[in-house]
């Protein structure tokens, strides 16, 4: 048994399902495709997400589970094909988290974040400095141009914008837009140009 819970002595290509032979499709052990698929997204997770590998797995079986009932894949499934499926989970849920990364507005709390390799003290300088002058920034708007912003910034799209602050999808595409341009021109000012 090696550390991530496989077998190495496991064929590497080994079906999750019964061989093929007969004329219907062999049934699928979701117990057996579950832990398959817990061992695979394990293996490619990082540590600070392996907490949450069971509820990737969850979503990978259910996945899998759904295509074979609409009949687009392969009733045998071979490890290459849950390793794709456990990739794309994790993946899947890597963006789900950047996405939801919530960023504070006041000064005094700290934005929580997945640890990572230790930057330099003048990166965490100039980020401070830079989140300072955003929440300056924000702060000057019109209040549901910076509100529209603010969520735009943690990973909103404009859908749902409208549905937060209560607009029609094109007043908070428009105020998105042009508070944006408003950011910007307010950060030139203090003489920080992040153009990309």
């Amino acid at each position: 048994m090696q550390p991530d819970g496989s077998d190495p002595s496991a064929p590497a290509d080994r079906p999750v399902s019964s061989p093929a032979g007969s004329s219907s499709p062999p049934p699928i052990d979701p117990a057996a495709l579950r832990a398959e698929l817990v061992r695979a997204i394990v293996r490619q997770c990082p540590p600070w997400l392996a907490d949450r590998a069971d509820d990737m797995a969850q979503n990978a079986v259910m996945r899998v589970l759904e295509i074979l009932r609409r009949g687009e894949g392969s009733p045998a499934l071979p490890s290459s094909y849950l390793q794709k499926v456990a990739y794309s989970a994790v993946i899947d849920e890597l963006r789900r988290v950047r996405r939801h990364t919530e960023v504070p507005l006041e000064d005094g709390e700290e934005a929580m974040a997945p640890p990572t390799e230790a930057p330099d003290p003048e990166r965490i300088s100039a980020g401070k400095e830079l989140g300072r002058a955003i929440r300056h920034c924000l702060g000057r708007m019109v209040r549901p141009r910076g509100l529209a912003v603010t969520l735009h910034l943690q990973g909103h799209n404009v859908k749902e914008l409208a549905q937060l602050l209560g607009f029609n999808v094109k007043r908070a595409d428009n105020l998105v837009y042009r508070g944006l341009s408003d950011l910007r021109d307010c950060l030139r000012a203090k003489g920080i140009d992040h153009e990309r």
